[in-house]
């Protein structure tokens, strides 16, 4: 594995290691490792840490990234103002870089009466990638994750979102719908199946058939394992991928 995601994997370990048992008595709640968002927000005051590594394998082309490291900070008691740290790249025939960095704001709507929880987050993407890699635009896009519990152990979620990305110096205007099922197995370790469906203004629908579990060691950390596989030929082949994650109190509520 190259130095790179060495280096960035020791940081979160150690990060971690000094978070732990600090963020509050509410259970850690991530975006990741799904497609679909939490439909939450982290708690008021806390500062959370998604981390993880992923090989995917496409074409016969094997390319590994991290640190996969989104930052997500409460500003009030359902708002969170995130930062998606660039992505280190390193495809197998092609030269290594880091990817683009992002902004974005998180709003939760829910839950109303019946349980049901729904976000909208606002999102821009910064062209501060290499050459290679970036997309060279400003790129927003909008989510709507939701969610809603079907038993103690059940719960359904899902995602639609709209993003603009730059391909090829013009704006490919992209749909994704997600829907999820998750099982809770025991009373801190889950698993879901996902699907994810990405429909662009050009080129090909892209369809994921995506699987996972988490696992929380303590209330305030979450280590996650996830494969998938890209059934239509515009998708990857498939891909493998690792995380852990973390919550810090930065103040009291």
């Amino acid at each position: 594995m190259p130095r790179p995601f060495l280096a960035a994997c020791a940081l979160v370990v150690i990060s971690g290691a000094c978070a732990a048992g600090d963020g509050g008595s509410t259970p850690i709640a991530t975006d990741r490792p799904s497609v679909t968002d939490s439909s939450l927000v982290v708690p008021l005051g806390s500062l959370q840490f998604e981390n993880g590594f992923t090989n995917t394998v496409n074409q016969g082309q094997s390319v590994w990234d991290g640190s996969e490291t989104l930052l997500r900070l409460s500003v009030a008691s359902k708002t969170e103002l995130r930062l998606d740290a660039p992505n280190y790249f390193s495809p197998q025939f092609s030269p290594a870089g880091f990817g683009d960095s992002g902004l974005g704001i998180k709003q939760q709507l829910g839950p109303t009466p019946g349980g049901f929880d729904l976000s909208v987050v606002l999102s821009l993407s910064l062209p501060t990638g290499a050459n290679a890699i970036s997309s060279h635009g400003y790129d927003p896009s909008v989510q709507l994750p939701w969610s809603l519990a079907l038993s103690s152990k059940w719960t359904a979620a899902g995602m639609l979102s709209v993003y603009w990305p730059t391909e090829g110096g013009r704006r490919n205007v992209t749909g994704e719908t997600t829907f999820l099922i998750d099982r809770t197995l025991f009373s801190r370790w889950d698993a879901f199946a996902e699907y994810a469906g990405d429909f662009p203004e050009l080129g090909a629908p892209r369809h994921l058939l995506h699987f996972g579990t988490s696992f929380r060691p303590t209330p305030h950390q979450q280590v996650d394992l996830h494969g998938g596989i890209g059934p239509s030929a515009a998708t990857l082949d498939r891909f493998i991928g690792v995380g852990y994650s973390f919550r810090w109190q930065v103040w009291k509520r």
